[in-house]
C-alpha cells in the first residue's frame, strides 16, 4: 500500500470575512514540492484563472486513465506520439438530490505510430482495460466513459 499527501493552505489575508468577499485562492503543496494555487469554482466566486475542485476531479480521472491507457498500449508493443483529452464533468444532481459530478466524459485524441496500429476492437478493449485498472476511477462512484474520437 502507499500513501499520497497533499497539504492545503488558506489564508485570510487581512480580507473581509463575509462570504462575497473572503478570497478563495489557496495553494496546494505536494511531497514532491511541486505547490500551485487554486481557487473555487467561478461560480462560487474563484477566480477563473485557477484551477478548482472540479476541474482537477475531472483532470484526474483523466489522467489515471491516459497513464494506466500508455501503460497497457506500451505493454502490448503500440507505440504513442500523442495523447490528448478535452474531458467533460458534469454537474448535476445525483440519487440523493445533492450536486456532484455524476458523469465524466473522456475523449482522447491518439497519435499512433510505428509499425503496428490498434484495431478499433484493441483500442476498446484497451480503453476498457484502462478504466478497470485506474485508481482514482476504481475511487470513486462517477460515471466515466471514454467517447471515440
Amino acid at each position: 500500500m502507499s500513501e499520497h499527501r497533499a497539504t492545503i493552505k488558506w489564508e485570510r489575508g487581512g480580507a473581509e470575512f463575509s462570504y462575497q468577499k473572503y478570497p478563495r485562492d489557496h495553494t496546494w503543496s505536494f511531497d514532491g514540492g511541486h505547490t500551485m494555487t487554486a481557487t473555487a469554482a467561478p461560480a462560487y466566486l474563484g477566480n477563473p484563472a485557477n484551477v478548482d475542485p472540479e476541474e482537477a476531479f475531472v483532470a484526474s480521472l483523466s489522467r489515471c486513465h491516459m497513464l494506466t491507457f500508455l501503460a497497457i498500449a506500451c505493454k502490448q508493443k503500440f507505440v504513442l506520439d500523442r495523447y490528448e483529452d478535452a474531458a467533460v464533468g458534469h454537474m448535476e444532481k445525483n440519487a440523493d438530490g445533492k450536486m456532484a459530478i455524476t458523469r465524466v466524459e473522456l475523449c482522447p485524441k491518439i497519435a499512433w505510430s510505428g509499425d503496428r496500429t490498434p484495431t478499433a476492437q484493441e483500442l476498446d478493449k484497451m480503453h476498457h482495460a484502462a478504466h478497470d485498472n485506474c485508481f482514482i476511477a476504481n475511487s470513486v462512484k462517477t460515471i466515466v466513459t471514454v467517447r471515440k474520437a
